[in-house]
């Protein structure tokens, strides 16, 4: 119990999270072993195509989702984020319609991180929230409009081990989820919004389902009414991708959209497809990109499905990030993320995200252009578009481009943010990128696909331990020159990499073993 946890940690919070434990943790055990059997199912060989006990759901034009909440109906420019106190102030203030208060990617969930998060957004909602850093004194504007918050709690898959349930710890997503609705719904309702959420990393609509019920449950509890909720689900998995209809069905009450989490997408299709070879096998990660004939069928459909059922479809992150020192690397990091804006608001998406508050103009003036006066692209059927489960899974990526700095730059990366995620900081600045768990493991997982596939580079070396183990060296020498690196730290990622990187055994997700070596 840290300074000022007592207030978040209260008798009654504990008493709600306990209640929501002991009702939903056993459907939850049962749906990671489900996905853990669809696996299996894949490495033997299984395809993937749309569900055919779910096609009366795809199929009847009669429903659609509840419409836009107050304080969602216009999501032209969202900026994502950790709940530190600074990037909270920053966040809010930053001009952004929303604020994706991140619990998840961007967030280390060391203990004094989940707990210190929740009081930062009770304290915003209370406006009484500030920082001082170097002298700098960061508030909130006294007055005009703030970004809306929607909170990412954790995915189904994490655990919190820091709270236990009658012996067994509980779900980090519940934890998080539930800390916040049971502070904040209230507060948000007095201001005219209401308690929305993210909801991360789903691969099935039946996960959804469960969220659903977690919802209609809490709503229960502290007596408001049902369909108070509002969830944006991130279309981050490519199972997900097949049961995108079927995922706003199982929401919808309390639906809010979709949103093309392209990062964990591309992460999906080397963890699903991994032991399938070259079938799947994707080039150096920054070769891949929107315009790919698979990611384009991915978002052209999910733009289609959100309309189709009256739901925001909410456009991706682009990683680039501005320098305020660098003017050539800052023109180009503007010159990216505007394309991919523009590219985003002229194919039907309704807003999308950004990593840092300089590109909120930007975002802005690009969706302002395709939305004129009104608040989103929901007339925007694209009726047009028509994908099929091979659109889906045509990667048709050269591996030819698969080189030596590619292979180096995902090394570099993946032991430099694991060094910052075990040091408490989940989003980070790295060669002019933003960083975090989902890039992060795409950067580990491209070298367990290579290594496990002996991919030839195209210098003609061939990806193995050896090669591999080589590059780390280089790398150490390099990042343990440079100021401010704990040593120690560093030590513990680079034998956190070597292990989801280099084992036979792939890890689901290298946030799991990093976690238990946190205190």
């Amino acid at each position: 119990m840290g300074e000022r946890f007592a207030e978040i940690l209260s008798p009654e919070a504990l008493d709600f999270l306990a209640v929501l434990h002991r009702e939903f943790a056993g459907r939850r055990a049962e749906l990671l072993a489900a996905r853990a059997r669809r696996q299996a199912d894949f490495d033997a060989g299984a395809g993937l195509d749309f569900l055919a006990e779910t096609a009366a759901v795809r199929d009847d034009p009669g429903w659609r989702v509840a419409e836009p909440a107050p304080g969602l109906v216009d999501r032209r420019v969202e900026i994502t984020g950790p709940t530190d106190r600074k990037m909270t102030v920053n966040a809010l203030n930053s001009g952004a319609k929303v604020w994706l208060a991140d619990l998840e990617d961007a967030n280390t969930p060391l203990w004094e991180n989940v707990v210190a998060g929740q009081l930062n957004l009770r304290d915003a909602l209370d406006r009484t929230i500030d920082f001082d850093a170097g002298g700098k004194q960061y508030r909130l504007k006294p007055a005009g409009e703030l970004a809306t918050i929607v909170v990412r709690p954790r995915g189904w898959h994490l655990d919190e081990k820091h709270l236990l349930v009658d012996g067994e710890r509980m779900s980090g997503s519940l934890v998080d989820f539930g800390l916040y609705f049971f502070h904040c719904a209230r507060r948000q309702l007095e201001r005219g919004h209401g308690p929305y959420f993210y909801l991360a990393k789903l691969e099935s609509h039946l996960e959804a389902r469960l969220w659903n019920d977690v919802f209609v449950r809490a709503q229960q509890l502290v007596d408001i009414p049902r369909g108070t909720i509002r969830a944006t689900v991130l279309i981050e998995t490519v199972t997900a991708a097949f049961e995108m209809e079927e995922i706003l069905y199982e929401l919808r009450d309390h639906s809010a959209g979709l949103n093309a989490g392209r990062w964990d997408y591309l992460f999906s299709i080397i963890k699903k497809f991994r032991a399938r070879g070259a079938e799947f096998l994707l080039p150096e990660r920054n070769a891949v990109t929107m315009t790919a004939p698979f990611m384009r069928a991915y978002t052209e459909l999910l733009v289609r499905t959100c309309h189709k059922r009256g739901a925001h479809a909410i456009g991706g992150m682009a990683a680039f990030i501005p320098s305020r020192r660098d003017p050539q690397v800052n023109a180009t990091a503007l010159d990216k993320v505007r394309a991919d804006k523009s590219r985003e608001s002229g194919d039907g998406f309704d807003g999308s995200w950004v990593a840092h508050p300089d590109l909120v103009p930007i975002c802005r003036e690009e969706f302002d252009k395709a939305l004129g006066e009104n608040a989103n692209q929901l007339n925007r059927l694209r009726e047009e578009v028509s994908v099929t489960a091979a659109d889906l899974l045509a990667v048709d990526a050269d591996p030819n481009q698969i080189t030596r700095e590619g292979l180096r730059n995902d090394i570099t990366v993946a032991l430099r943010y694991l060094t910052a995620w075990l040091g408490g900081t989940g989003a980070v600045a790295i060669f002019n990128l933003m960083e975090d768990a989902a890039t992060a493991e795409i950067s580990r997982s491209q070298v367990w696909q290579w290594v496990h596939n002996g991919v030839t580079l195209a210098d003609g070396a061939t990806v193995d331990a050896e090669l591999v183990e080589g590059i780390i060296a280089e790398e150490l020498k390099t990042i343990a020159a440079e100021p401010g690196v704990d040593a120690d730290r560093l030590e513990q990622a680079t034998r956190l990499f070597r292990a989801v990187a280099l084992d036979d055994d792939y890890a689901e997700f290298l946030t799991l073993p990093a976690y238990e070596e946190m205190p």
